[in-house]
């Protein structure tokens, strides 16, 4: 694969899982629909606002069947010599992407601590910029973000969170390369369900009236203060899926989900829910299963109760809090990107 560029502009690092021998030429043994390339380019001379840039990526490569094919992926993109509309076109998802998988080089390179550090400061330098030259005048006080980025400081934790970036004590080698591949290799909507796990409740689906088709209820915020003892939710992150169930969860929700009238005899040593004949099991097994379909992997559902020992693993994926090996909350983050934005505009 080659990438070519209008004048002025350069691609000069590429950041995925493959072989180059040379600076231009990307070399992969294969590649599919869930996977991503990320390539920085630069420029290196004044854009014309009316010519815009110009990416051509071209890719040299065998069919199943045998046949030698070229795919040619050409993009025109808009530029703007007014920083003000680079910041309102930005796509925060993209960007997460690409920073995802350039820190997932430099941790090869550096220790954990500096690589942490560095996005963190590459972050509130972004924000900074916006705040000291598109932001209106405003209190030094108040954390102004750009529309685009207001979620940039929680996802920015959420990587520098993750297992593929801070591994731990009990993840082994193998595990933490797994990781590490994945955020090297994934496309954005994989990157932004591993960074930022889906909560979703269950037991809301047994005030719905029609359960013979049901979509996937709304998810909620990634926090432990979002379960309540009367419900059932699932978290999951394209690796792991946990369902958790609240010691306070109904008779009849337990009865018609697993077959049982107290939450003690639920089989948790099971990766599946049990098949029964109602309504409301079908609409539950049928939502982790549309769940399961959006993934490019197929998790093993662990079945938690609460207050069980496994509960503590579940809860090391909730990212905006308090993490158990001492990591930053959401909020904690966010007031230290806050402080991080006021020393530099001062």
């Amino acid at each position: 694969m080659r990438v070519r560029t209008s004048t002025g502009t350069r691609p000069t690092d590429f950041y995925g899982h493959f072989f180059m021998s040379n600076s231009t030429d990307v070399e992969l043994a294969a590649i599919d629909c869930d996977k991503a390339i990320a390539i920085e380019v630069k420029h290196d001379d004044k854009l014309d606002e009316q010519d815009g840039v110009l990416v051509q990526t071209a890719m040299l490569y065998t069919s199943c069947s045998g046949q030698r094919r070229v795919r040619i992926l050409n993009l025109s993109l808009r530029s703007s010599g007014q920083m003000g509309e680079l910041y309102r076109s930005c796509d925060l998802d993209t960007i997460m992407n690409f920073f995802g998988k350039q820190v997932m080089y430099k941790i090869l390179e550096s220790s954990g601590r500096q690589v942490k550090d560095a996005i963190t400061n590459k972050t509130a330098q972004i924000l900074a910029t916006y705040r000291k030259h598109c932001a209106s005048p405003s209190s030094a006080g108040q954390l102004i973000l750009p529309e685009c980025m207001k979620l940039m400081p929680l996802y920015v934790n959420c990587l520098i969170k993750c297992d593929a970036m801070s591994g731990g004590p009990d993840l082994t080698v193998d595990d933490r390369w797994f990781n590490m591949h994945l955020v090297i290799t994934a496309d954005i909507p994989t990157t932004l369900g591993y960074f930022y796990p889906r909560l979703i409740p269950i037991h809301t689906l047994a005030d719905e009236k029609l359960l013979d088709d049901v979509s996937i209820p709304d998810q909620l915020r990634c926090s432990f203060e979002k379960f309540a003892e009367n419900g059932a939710y699932i978290l999951e992150n394209g690796v792991y899926m946990f369902l958790w169930l609240g010691m306070g969860l109904s008779q009849t929700f337990l009865s018609d989900v697993f077959g049982v009238q107290n939450i003690t005899y639920v089989d948790t040593e099971h990766s599946a829910i049990p098949v029964l004949d109602n309504p409301l099991n079908k609409a539950v097994r049928q939502v982790l299963s549309k769940i399961q379909k959006e993934r490019s992997h197929t998790m093993r559902l662990s079945i938690i109760r609460q207050k069980d020992k496994i509960e503590t693993v579940m809860r090391h994926f909730l990212v905006e809090d308090h993490g158990i090996d001492n990591s930053s909350s959401y909020v904690e983050f966010l007031c230290h990107m806050h402080k991080e934005i006021r020393n530099l505009l001062s």
